[in-house]
């Protein structure tokens, strides 16, 4: 299988499942054009990283490490085959990451060769306990080199104690700022290296060297830091009586029409809570439907960013009016 991948220049995915042994020594890997393609790697960059690996383990693995070299020369010949199919800068500029254990350790890697900074964007609403302490040992070997950490969450991210616990215990090593909505999950090592999720479940992750895409990810990070607000700084008021900041994000969101789904996993709450905004929403800008809500929300200048332009006063049926500043 490993000699027709090599001859073809890939095989599909279907066709290696047989074998995934070919897949657990990294002999195969996704192809990030189409992940339904298997193409091969170079034997003997196989073999320094499950070495590598290998060693770290426990004392017993020499036996494997031995049966792995001599596995890898059977296939030596092979490697001049490989590198016409891709150069070695097209090779390491982007890796796919297939499976969890080999994300992990790609990371681990990452934060060893750190020395600087790391900026990482975290989606999602509140972080859990063990979202957080699953990377806390890098965290903690960051900390101990020095090197800076800037991470940026959602609002709601405010409301977790679990985040504060961690923040505590790291001290002035991280700084963190909010926004409404971020985009998906990032993490960059030193500005030289980037993780990315390449899939739904993050289960397969790209892992990109390429200089110019690593510099694109760094100013995207960089402008959305200066869009965030400290975590420590309070939320700025949103300028109408009875209206949460929450609820002008949310306001903006559906004037741009989007379902309530997807306004809660953009904000990072559940679709219930969103619900609860909008019934609330309504109530506050007395609107009867859907329809009627849209316009009120225009009328009080919610559907655009904060602090854009001056609305006039929104009279609502029964109460005083409300000036939208």
């Amino acid at each position: 299988m490993y000699s027709r991948a090599v001859r073809r220049g890939r095989v599909p995915r279907r066709d290696a499942e047989p074998v995934p042994c070919l897949l657990e020594l990294a002999l195969l890997h996704p192809d990030p054009d189409d992940m339904d393609f298997l193409v091969p790697t170079a034997p003997q960059e196989v073999m320094t990283r499950l070495l590598r690996g290998m060693f770290e383990e426990v004392s017993e693995s020499h036996r494997r490490v031995g049966s792995a070299v001599a596995a890898f020369e059977r296939y030596a010949g092979l490697g001049s085959q490989v590198q016409p199919l891709q150069t070695a800068a097209e090779g390491t500029a982007i890796r796919v990451l297939d499976g969890l254990s080999r994300i992990q350790a790609a990371m681990d890697e990452a934060t060893e060769a750190c020395r600087t900074e790391v900026l990482t964007v975290q989606p999602g609403g509140i972080r859990r306990e063990h979202e957080l302490s699953e990377g806390l040992h890098r965290a903690l070997a960051l900390r101990g080199r020095g090197v800076r950490m800037r991470d940026l969450y959602t609002h709601v991210a405010r409301h977790g104690q679990g985040l504060l616990n961690y923040l505590e215990l790291m001290g002035d090593a991280v700084e963190a700022r909010t926004l409404d909505e971020v985009i998906d999950r990032l993490i960059l090592f030193d500005r030289t290296v980037a993780f990315v999720p390449a899939n739904a479940d993050r289960t397969m992750a790209l892992e990109l060297r390429h200089p110019a895409l690593v510099e694109y990810l760094v100013t995207v990070f960089e402008r959305l830091w200066r869009l965030a607000i400290p975590l420590t700084a309070p939320l700025p008021d949103t300028g109408i009586e009875g209206i949460s900041h929450r609820e002008r994000s949310i306001a903006a969101l559906l004037a741009e029409g989007h379902q309530d789904a997807v306004i809660a996993e953009r904000l990072g709450i559940s679709v219930r809570t969103c619900r609860a905004h909008i019934a609330r929403l309504s109530e506050t800008l007395g609107a009867a439907s859907r329809t009627q809500l849209g316009v009120r929300i225009a009328q009080a200048g919610l559907d655009g960013p904060p602090g854009t332009a001056e609305a006039p006063a929104v009279t609502v049926p029964g109460r005083e009016s409300r000036i939208a500043r």
